[in-house]
């Protein structure tokens, strides 16, 4: 494909594929312009169901003019290829941006707003994208966002969203992208679900995901997952396996902004838990009434302004760490309770101290568990920074957590030390915990911390060259 002409399109470089189509980069000889050049898949070519959805891409883009959306400029065939003449846009998706740990809190408000504004263009041109996530959006070199991928939008309408497309990814797809790709990324968490829905499983509606009628609110839930995930640096719902992050979608709360970093603004965590209510009537009713909401929390980040969050609010976190950090949960805590009210009692009628005993028998053997939650959640801490695949090592001696990276990036201080702080959260007796975050060790001061008491975890080719000590 690489040098043929299509019309005249002379194609130059391969950019990547998703699930229907493979995209070029290509020159328009007559505009003199770079331009992306969408091919439907020749397998797909006589398959009218494809080369209709296909087409309906390339007339919903067309009929949509915003700086946030992608243009489209032809769809024509030549020698039985049929494809899409588009924007070429120069950047990288905003799925790369985080996991690069590029992006700040005033930037990821722009970015949203941006997105936000096109997609109310498309909402008051009667269209649902269907498909918002971080990998469908892309930020120009010079920071301006652009929406892709309009293969699934449709006209509002009533009726069962059904009978989905299972996107086929190579394994080696490039996160930093060129062009518009269809359903790229990584195909875990990327995928489009085959045979039940359409749209991408990560960032389904409640309403999508159950394949009922769909309304400019679902777009408004996709677009405050890819929110949440810019701001936070993970997304607000997952699951081991698609139907249990289908569940998480359908009946679980996301955890506040607020409570997983702390200086979040107020204004922020509010259009956030309006974008991600369960039901459609309860969100934004479009794009249009979110991008205003965003205007103000980008005002008020511009201007310094940062609401507090109120008490009922701040109450509401402290009990839900509470409730977490105790036993049994809110179970435990209940005993706890009702243990020192039966105290008070006891005392006040001048109960036998051998029964005392006894209860304060078992207040010890609470405490001493409130106690022992220490090894546990740094044990299971350990676990998850083992799942990362940029953390070598970690060591824990007494209250400091070291951990041997081979880049500290943004999103892995971000995600370590929100792990961190969700192990104090839960502490109510001794030191907090810190944590050390190293990079760039030379090989001989990498092995020298291999032999350190106080190993944990080593990655598996870190391990390999050096035996971890026996515990002490």
């Amino acid at each position: 494909m690489i040098g043929r002409m299509l019309q005249h399109y002379a194609v130059e470089e391969w950019l990547g594929q998703g699930g229907m189509g493979v995209v070029y980069r290509a020159r328009d000889t007559k505009l003199q312009r770079p331009v992306a050049l969408k091919l439907l898949r020749p397998d797909l070519v006589a398959d009218p169901e494809r080369r209709n959805r296909f087409v309906q891409e390339a007339r919903s883009a067309a009929s949509l003019t915003h700086p946030a959306i992608a243009q489209v400029y032809d769809i024509d065939e030549a020698d039985g290829d049929l494809f899409i003449a588009m924007e070429y846009i120069d950047g990288r998706t905003v799925s790369r941006l985080i996991a690069d740990g590029e992006l700040d809190l005033l930037g990821s408000i722009e970015i949203a707003l941006q997105i936000a504004e096109g997609l109310a263009r498309a909402h008051a041109a009667g269209l649902i994208h269907r498909d918002i996530k971080s990998d469908n959006i892309m930020v120009t070199r010079d920071g301006h966002a652009k929406l892709l991928d309009f293969g699934l939008a449709k006209l509002f309408e009533a009726g069962p969203d059904t009978v989905g497309e299972s996107a086929a990814v190579p394994a080696g797809l490039p996160m930093t992208r060129t062009m518009t790709q269809t359903m790229g990324g990584p195909l875990a968490a990327t995928r489009t679900m085959g045979g039940t829905v359409r749209g991408t499983i990560n960032y389904m509606s409640p309403e999508q995901a159950r394949g009922k009628p769909l309304s400019p609110a679902s777009d408004v839930f996709s677009l405050g997952i890819v929110l949440y995930e810019m701001v936070i640096g993970d997304r607000p719902f997952k699951g081991e396996t698609p139907l249990d992050t289908m569940h998480s979608i359908a009946f679980e709360e996301p955890k506040p902004v607020t409570i997983v970093r702390r200086n979040m603004p107020l204004r922020l965590h509010r259009i956030l838990t309006r974008c991600l209510r369960k039901r459609p009537e309860d969100r934004y009713p479009d794009a249009q009434a979110l991008a205003a909401d965003l205007k103000h929390l980008k005002r008020d980040l511009e201007s310094g302004t940062r609401d507090s969050l109120p008490p009922v609010e701040r109450l509401r976190g402290w009990l839900e760490g509470l409730f977490k950090s105790f036993p049994w949960g809110r179970n435990g805590v209940l005993i706890l309770a009702l243990a020192v009210l039966a105290s008070a009692i006891f005392i006040a009628a001048k109960v036998q101290w051998g029964n005392l005993f006894s209860l304060g028998l078992i207040g010890l053997l609470i405490y001493r568990s409130i106690r022992n939650k220490r090894a546990r959640r740094l044990k299971a801490i350990t676990a998850k920074m083992a799942k990362d695949p940029s953390v070598r090592a970690v060591l824990i001696q007494g209250d400091r957590v070291t951990i041997i990276v081979d880049r500290a990036s943004a999103g892995t201080n971000i995600r370590i030390t929100s792990l961190i702080d969700d192990v104090n959260k839960r502490f109510y007796f001794g030191t907090p915990v810190t944590a050390d975050i190293k990079a760039d060790l030379s090989e001989t001061e990498f092995q020298t911390v291999l032999k350190t008491p106080g190993i944990v975890y080593a990655r598996e080719d870190a391990a390999a060259e050096t035996p971890r000590p026996a515990p002490r």
